[in-house]
């Protein structure tokens, strides 16, 4: 099978006098989730409407799975399933009712409709609501069937964009699950979000752009030691609190650790000095000192610092 592709070429956007975006070249591939990060109108909402020609570029192209977009419109779209600023579904119609609809659009033969649009749904966590009206819906569960509509066809890429925004807490916990969910379907999940803890959350790797400039793209893990001379927080977890003697002595000495700090009873923050490398045997060794470990991540602390970091350079 193909990995799955999107290709941004010096893609360039002005309204006026006024530059949205500024020559954006980023090469995403295989199967994975990219978060497309940065504060509002920073140029990601034009980045993904270029991506699926709602707007021309002023200059430069995209491509998904090799195939143009500004050339071979409908054959490179034919591959992509896309949610971008929520649209709005008919209140009167059921789930059931919208996605006919779209899998009509779509050129699903009527054979394959009703297998397709179960099994969205049940990605979607609606099966339940499959025949009730739309109008009925909170938000949050709208915004789920828009998602199920933008993969009725079974695309093989994903663009969202800042699909958690304007939810409540639980909408948005909903969306994030069932995004983490796609990663595990071979598909290329390219989603915009202003939000540093839904990248941490959902994303595998993030791409920085401000003032229409990418800044950076990089794996999660390769952020902050790229940009903060291979120091990094991490944060650890572990199964039952520790009495003070205990936590001293097991984060005492440990390989590339220069403090460490207690969060929260059962949840430690170690500054660390290295890579990948110096994570792995940080994790060895606490593995080795028996002390409840049941998780140890990157801290979201550390996209922050590099974010705003970053962000204010621009400025």
């Amino acid at each position: 099978m193909t990995s799955s592709s999107v290709v941004i070429n010096r893609l360039t956007k002005r309204f006026g006098s006024f530059t949205a975006l500024d020559h954006l070249d980023l090469k995403l591939e295989g199967s994975k989730c990219v978060g497309f990060l940065g504060p509002n109108g920073a140029g990601k909402t034009t980045t993904l409407k270029l991506l699926t020609d709602m707007i021309y570029p002023t200059e430069g192209e995209c491509f998904i799975n090799g195939i143009s977009v500004q050339r071979e419109r409908k054959t490179a779209l034919a591959a992509a399933g896309v949610l971008i600023e929520s649209p709005e579904i008919y209140p009167s119609l059921t789930p059931n009712e919208a996605l006919e609809m779209v899998a009509d659009l779509r050129g699903i033969p009527p054979s394959q409709r009703r297998e397709r649009i179960q099994r969205v749904l049940e990605e979607v966590k609606m099966t339940e609501w499959a025949n009730q009206k739309v109008g009925r819906f909170s938000k949050g569960m709208k915004q789920r069937i828009n998602i199920a509509a933008a993969l009725v066809h079974d695309p093989a890429v994903v663009i969202l964009d800042e699909p958690s925004t304007g939810l409540d807490p639980r909408g948005m916990a909903e969306v994030r699950s069932i995004v983490r969910g796609l990663k595990n379907s071979d598909r290329l999940i390219f989603m915009s979000s202003h939000i540093l803890s839904e990248v941490v959350e959902v994303c595998d790797e993030v791409a920085l752009v401000d003032h229409g400039k990418l800044l950076f793209y990089d794996t999660l893990a390769n952020v902050s030691t790229r940009f903060s001379d291979g120091r990094r927080t991490v944060q650890v977890q572990l199964a039952r609190p520790l009495a003070p003697e205990e936590a001293a002595k097991a984060f005492a000495d440990l390989p590339g650790v220069s403090q460490w700090s207690l969060l929260e009873p059962r949840r430690y923050r170690l500054d660390l000095t290295g890579g990948l490398d110096a994570q792995e045997k940080l994790l060895e060794t606490l593995v080795g000192r028996h002390i409840g470990l049941v998780g140890l991540a990157e801290s979201e602390s550390a996209l922050e610092e590099v974010y705003l970091q970053q962000v204010s350079r621009g400025d």
